[in-house]
């Protein structure tokens, strides 16, 4: 037994002498985290732009929506560049990583779709990366163009398990330049873009008042929180969207003016143009002087007086024909379309003859027009009112409002040099109503007015020739008792 028990000690001494003889030291290889550069032939590089070009292509040409890199795409084995300048990290997006062909004054962005959360750790804001297109396909995804698998007519995410053989990182990592754009600028080719907003704010009735919103958190935000958000030196406003998913959703948004750097892209219909970001740290609202206009807001009251001061049903006008006579001043500040008389039996139906103005295909960078009441004298009488109706057609670029100046000296010249304040108790269709159906203004109080002056209705188009829709007015009157 001793002598058995000896020999499995030697046993075990001589295993263990044999395998510390195998280590020479303490000292282990760790895996290199080094990123490599990037070695691609760069004739087997294009720009994001081609891709874009190549699409439109493939559906002017073939009537095809979608573009797919298979063996028959003699682009088969070509990759696009791009730097990153979306991030999951405050879960805004989800499973989609944008690039963008340069990190500063890009022209063309694309939207790649992976099955992979978060992203944001492999591949960061400013990161370089190189986009195989083999097997992958290319089509317009909710309005901006997008990088996926094919399915059927539409593109997919990329697995998982493909993800590092399809984007790989080079380790360039540059800070990334916002391109400096007014709303007034924006278009379909530059969604995907990092973008830079200056003096811009959210519209008062987001922000300001004893019930603020937050960027995602309200009762009627369903999957994306939207917000109006308004340029202070043009006036051109568009939806900022958030989503309901994004960790800082019930914050609220901020009250002051500023710049906003963000991304364009669009709603998840694909037909209007939404800005969006990544986290709130890219709003930087540092002035509190906000540039909201001046209001007369005398309230609403329950009923009207009898007695007519001014009104017009447009029944005596010529459709097709500008609004003119009955002391109407029909003005064009910018563009070439004006506020015209129309008739419409349809669904979008007229109040018999009314009025409308629209830039819907106008070929206009922008479209501004002003219908103009004759002078009011408001110490001549008690218990003025105003009313009218409005309806709108697809109007989600444009912008209706009623204004009231009290210096204007009634020269069509002087219109835009003129103090103009927003009646804001006037209801003033929305763009989410029914294009059908007409709306009223409610009985606008404008007893708590002086002296003279003058009532406008101002249309605004963002020179968004998709979205530039059409607003009608119809059954004005100003009365008192």
């Amino acid at each position: 037994m001793k002598t058995a028990n000896f020999y499995k000690l030697f046993t075990l001494i001589l295993a263990l002498v044999v395998v510390v003889s195998c280590v020479k030291d303490d000292e282990f290889d760790v895996p290199s985290q080094e990123i490599e550069p990037v070695t691609i032939d760069q004739t087997k590089v294009i720009d994001i732009a081609t891709l874009r070009d190549l699409l439109e292509q493939e559906i002017n040409s073939n009537g095809n929506n979608i573009l797919t890199f298979n063996e028959n795409n003699p682009d088969n084995d070509k990759y696009i560049v791009g730097y990153v300048i979306s991030s999951d990290e405050a879960g805004n997006f989800f499973e989609e990583l944008v690039l963008q062909n340069d990190f500063q004054n890009p022209n063309a962005g694309v939207k790649v779709l992976a099955d992979v959360n978060p992203l944001f750790t492999t591949y960061e804001f400013g990161r370089k990366v190189f986009v195989k297109l083999e097997n992958l396909s290319v089509a317009f995804d909710s309005g901006v163009l997008a990088l996926g698998v094919r399915d059927g007519n539409d593109v997919a995410k990329i697995a998982e398990s493909n993800l590092f053989d399809v984007i790989t990182r080079d380790p360039e990592v540059k800070e990334i330049v916002p391109l400096p754009l007014s709303i007034n600028d924006f278009n379909a080719e530059l969604t995907n873009l990092y973008i830079r907003l200056n003096d811009v704010q959210f519209n008062r009735n987001e922000v300001l008042g004893a019930d603020p919103k937050t960027f995602a958190a309200e009762p009627d935000d369903q999957f994306d929180g939207e917000r109006l958000l308004e340029s202070c030196a043009t006036g051109a406003t568009v939806v900022f969207s958030t989503s309901t998913f994004a960790d800082y959703k019930s914050l609220l948004l901020p009250t002051g003016r500023g710049t906003l750097d963000g991304l364009l892209t669009y709603n998840f219909f694909g037909d209007e143009l939404n800005v969006t970001v990544n986290d709130p740290t890219s709003i930087n609202f540092d002035s509190t002087e906000r540039c909201d206009p001046m209001e007369v807001n005398c309230g609403l009251v329950s009923s009207v007086g009898s007695n007519v001061l001014f009104g017009d049903f447009f029944e005596t006008q010529s459709t097709g024909s500008p609004i003119s006579g009955n002391g109407w001043t029909n003005y064009i500040e910018a563009g070439t379309e004006t506020w015209e008389a129309y008739f419409d039996d349809g669904t979008n139906a007229s109040l018999g003859i009314s009025a409308r103005m629209g830039s819907f295909n106008s070929g206009d960078d922008a479209s501004i027009g002003w219908l103009i009441t004759p002078e009011v004298n408001f110490d001549a009488q008690d218990g003025e009112t105003i009313t009218f109706k409005t309806s709108n057609s697809f109007s989600d670029g444009s912008t209706l409002e009623v204004l009231f100046s009290s210096d204007w000296d009634g020269n069509p010249a002087t219109i835009t040099s003129a103090t103009w304040s927003l009646l804001s108790d006037a209801y003033v269709v929305e763009d989410g109503e029914f294009f059908g159906d007409w709306f009223t203004s409610g009985n606008v109080d404008l007893s708590c007015i002086t002296g003279s002056g003058y009532i406008a209705w101002k249309y605004t188009g963002s020179g968004e020739a998709a979205f530039d829709g059409t607003y009608e007015l119809d059954e004005i009157e100003i009365r008192s008792n």
